[in-house]
């Protein structure tokens, strides 16, 4: 399609993602949505902004438990039915050259990683540290709720590891992650992932990636089509 068919150029498409690290469907529809926006005439144009949620709020803070266990007994989930589960998610995730190793991750509270990703905004690395935090919790099978692990993870990116440690041990960008988790529940968000296109429209889930282009089409759309 040619980029002309999109209209005048316009200030960047900013698309708020709410999502969670111990989440694998937001693993799969980051990396979806990375797709569309590099199939975009205008990717270039498009700006994705991270806010935190939590799955699993109530999970207690530094532990960490097999994340199929915790499925087992906390929901009574047969292992055939989270092995199916794990297969079909496995394989879709593959069509976007990502490695699923369920076995190996980890359910833990994902309050300190949301810590890291919000230390990362503050040093323009926020979409590679989500990255980083996804393959660590879903191929690496890395403990999350270590501080050492998340520091070492910080620093692999070339942030400070000393800042990375403080920031966990001060419980740093507290009120940055309790906006973001307000302002989900004011938008009614339940569930994760939830991407919202200009404050305009929603996109719930990990979507086919014909959706996403499908939100941008139509949001660069509107854009072109507003007063200069």
């Amino acid at each position: 399609m040619s980029a002309s068919v999109f209209g005048r150029a316009a200030e960047p498409i900013l698309i708020d993602v709410w999502s969670d690290v111990v989440c694998p469907f937001c693993y799969l529809g980051n990396a979806i949505l990375k797709e569309a926006i590099e199939q975009h005439p205008h990717g270039s144009s498009v700006q994705v902004r991270y806010h935190s949620f939590q799955l699993n709020p109530g999970f207690p803070v530094g532990e960490a438990v097999l994340a199929d266990d915790y499925l087992a007994q906390q929901y009574g989930m047969p292992k055939a039915q989270i092995e199916a589960s794990h297969a079909q998610l496995s394989a879709r995730g593959a069509q976007s050259g990502l490695d699923y190793q369920f076995p190996k991750s980890m359910m833990i509270n994902t309050l300190d990683a949301h810590r890291m990703i919000h230390l990362a905004k503050a040093h323009d690395q926020e979409p590679a540290m989500v990255d980083r935090l996804f393959r660590a919790e879903f191929t690496d099978g890395l403990n999350l709720a270590d501080h050492g692990v998340l520091a070492d993870l910080a620093a692999d990116l070339g942030l400070d590891r000393a800042e990375a440690l403080k920031a966990l041990e001060t419980k740093a960008y507290e009120q940055d992650i309790r906006a973001d988790l307000s302002r989900a529940r004011e938008l009614g968000i339940s569930g994760v992932p939830f991407f919202v296109f200009d404050n305009k429209r929603a996109v719930s889930g990990a979507q086919p990636v014909e959706l996403f282009r499908q939100a941008l089409d139509v949001t660069w759309q509107d854009r072109a089509a507003s007063p200069a």
